[in-house]
């Protein structure tokens, strides 16, 4: 089994919108008083503007003609000031693999890829945020090598 992974493009987005769907789905379960049901939770507007910011990289995962996954990056600097040092840092968004080809080491690849990304772009980092809900994918990002750097908490008043 071949993976390819390359640049998302515009003729995509049709092919990428059952992903983005997994990923919302799995969001409105869990958090269902942050996130609506929606069957387009990436408008196709959205998704080509995020193609040509410059900023924004999606990288999408090929076996034969299928888009098979997803990882939507954003890069950021933070500004030195007082408290902080400057750094770059690389934002996983986004990362889906299609229910399908889970655990055929298509999600290992496409963050070993962005892992060489950041490299190439000499960030600092390459950070994301993940449900505490979601254990089998904080136990995936682990075992690519992440740790967890920081936790937010909450109190839910109404």
């Amino acid at each position: 089994m071949d993976i390819f992974i390359r640049n998302a493009k515009e003729n995509d987005y049709e092919s990428l919108l059952p992903l983005f769907r997994q990923v919302h789905e799995l969001h409105v379960s869990v958090r269902p008083d942050l996130y609506k049901e929606n069957s387009t939770p990436v408008e196709q507007e959205f998704f080509e503007s995020q193609l040509i910011d410059s900023k924004q990289h999606i990288f999408v995962a090929i076996i034969g003609n299928d888009i098979v996954g997803v990882v939507v990056t954003k890069e950021d600097e933070v500004i030195e000031n007082s408290f902080v040092t400057a750094r770059k840092v690389l934002y996983i968004q986004s990362l889906c693999v299609a229910e399908t080809h889970r655990k055929q080491g298509i999600g290992k690849q496409l963050t070993t890829y962005v892992f060489d990304f950041g490299r190439i772009l000499k960030v600092d980092s390459i950070e994301l945020g993940v449900s505490e809900e979601n254990t089998s994918a904080i136990e995936f990002y682990r075992s690519v090598g992440m740790t967890t750097k920081s936790r937010k908490m909450e109190i839910v008043l109404n």
